[in-house]
């Protein structure tokens, strides 16, 4: 007799991982007892963003109550990591957190209630009134989070948190919006939104538990100017490219196969 196989998942959850062998495991850890007691099948897939230390040995060879699948993205960037993982993903919900855990998993009950009540876009979001922040990083990011985000208000039809690590999609619509991705950087997010709302799908923002956690990748310093440059692009492109007019279903997926 054949084993049986087991349920094709209904949700696939990507993680972003670029040198994290450090906090991967605890991420895995946490993310897999969450999804194991969800009332539904569930994957993780990590995506592998070009690592030099253990991320993809960690990855590959763990074990734990739900499957983890390894991707590989050569391309630097976490935009670049969200769209590999998006791409590679199956499931009829799909979605992506940041490795660290940052944001509770416990949000995922609501993520879930939202999405089968036919919502397509579920995001968190720090500003939310609901939310709780317990620590916020350091003053020069938070502001410059306020000014990013006061920028980028039309683009996602006035979303309050566009940079929160812990968005969900209906599994066609997150698919479709990662391939027109062109956003490697840290303003992935943005043009992401942005490409849904196109598609007619306007994201629900949901209150969080969020706490920063030490050994972000994004700097300041370092990435403020090509987060400008990207929105300048995004700009530019959303003026050029007319709005879809409704929502892509499962149909579309299947017909487009």
């Amino acid at each position: 007799m054949h084993p049986e196989c087991p349920p094709a998942p209904a949700l696939d959850v990507v993680i972003p991982a670029r040198n994290e062998a450090g906090r991967l495991p605890y991420g895995l850890e946490r993310l897999s007892a969450k999804l194991a007691g969800l009332p539904l099948s569930a994957s993780i897939v990590v995506v592998d963003n070009a690592s030099t230390d253990a991320t993809a040995r960690i990855a590959e060879r763990w074990s734990g109550p739900v499957p983890v699948r390894l991707v590989h993205c050569p391309v630097p960037g976490k935009g670049a990591a969200v769209r590999a993982g998006l791409l590679a993903t199956t499931a009829p919900y799909a979605g992506f957190c940041d490795a660290d855990m940052a944001t509770d998993l416990a949000a995922l009950d609501e993520v879930l209630v939202l999405l089968r009540a036919g919502h397509q876009v579920v995001i968190g979001s720090r500003r939310h009134p609901g939310s709780i922040v317990e620590v916020y990083g350091h003053p020069l990011r938070r502001v410059g989070a306020l000014a990013f985000n006061r920028l980028v208000h039309d683009l996602t039809g006035g979303v309050a948190d566009t940079q929160c690590g812990f968005k969900f999609f209906t599994g066609p619509l997150a698919r479709a919006a990662a391939a027109d991705l062109r956003t490697s950087g840290f303003a992935f997010d943005v043009e992401l939104l942005l490409h849904c709302r196109r598609r007619g799908a306007e994201p629900v923002e949901i209150p969080v538990v969020w706490r920063d956690v030490p050994g972000s990748t994004f700097s300041v310093r370092r990435h403020t100017v090509g987060c400008l440059r990207d929105l300048l692009r995004i700009h530019a492109e959303a003026r050029r490219t007319p709005a879809a007019q409704r929502p892509i279903t499962v149909a579309d997926e299947l017909g487009a196969g």
